[in-house]
């Protein structure tokens, strides 16, 4: 079954609403070819909006769907830069109150998409018992173990509607490598609804695959789609790029500037 489909088809997938989970991990093997397609077609047509983001550790092309406007809740354990610093637009819109954060620990995270996984409404462990954490959480409740009378955290199961991945390289059919840093990316592909994999080369069939085509809907040829951020082996990050994008963004006015230019417009 041929899955390749375009860019634009791609990004059309996405609805209004629903929660769009990013593959890859800070600034390594992200999303941004996509991301920047999203965000054609949301300044052509405003959709889609209200979006939840999630990503286990949130990098620049987030922070641009943060600052156009395409994002309503961030599920994340870390949202930023490296060392190039704090995010500007998701450091501008949370200080702002015009977004709302769901306070996530790399635990929260792997546990709800492993009860994902596993078709269960939630995974117990013993993370963030003493903390105050499930203050800021009411949603996370305890949970008495029947077998050792413990208390435990019970994590909610996390479904995202859709979840994009970049890949070193694909075939047709869905099968994709993903390199040795993988992030969440496996656990993203079977917890997710809709899964579209964008991908450096395309080639006929691969023998051995991170991700497996019975859990991918789409695939995208989008060669350098990760850059500014790194996809190693094949190419390192582009640090002028990032640097140049905190140099010059710190609000709404300095973002659509950027965007224009970034974009093309």
């Amino acid at each position: 079954m041929n899955k390749l489909i375009s860019i634009e088809e791609a990004a059309a997938c996405i609805t209004p609403g629903s929660m769009l989970a990013l593959g890859g991990m800070t600034l390594y093997r992200r999303p941004v070819a996509f991301v920047q397609a999203l965000l054609r077609r949301y300044r052509r047509n405003s959709q889609p909006s209200g979006l939840t983001l999630l990503s286990f550790t949130a990098g620049l092309e987030s922070d641009w769907l943060v600052g156009a406007g395409l994002v309503q809740v961030v599920r994340s354990c870390y949202f930023g830069l490296e060392i190039f610093g704090l995010a500007p637009m998701f450091t501008y819109r949370a200080g702002h109150g015009e977004v709302e954060i769901i306070e996530e620990t790399e635990t929260s995270l792997a546990m709800g998409l492993r009860a994902q996984m596993a078709g269960v409404g939630f995974m117990p462990g013993r993370a963030w018992i003493g903390t105050d954490l499930p203050r800021l959480r009411p949603d996370v409740q305890t949970i008495r173990d029947p077998y050792h009378g413990e208390t435990l955290m019970a994590f909610p199961a996390i479904r995202p509607d859709f979840a994009v991945i970049h890949a070193l390289r694909a075939d047709p059919h869905g099968n994709a490598e993903i390199g040795i840093n993988k992030a969440i990316d496996e656990e993203l592909a079977i917890a997710s609804g809709t899964v579209i994999v964008t991908a450096e080369e395309i080639v006929p069939e691969l023998e051995r695959a991170a991700l497996v085509a019975p859990f991918v809907e789409a695939v995208v040829h989008t060669p350098h789609g990760a850059s500014p951020s790194s996809c190693h082996p094949l190419y390192p990050l582009d640090g002028e790029a990032i640097l140049a994008y905190t140099e010059q963004v710190s609000d709404p006015a300095s973002l659509e500037v950027y965007l224009q230019q970034m974009l093309g417009e």
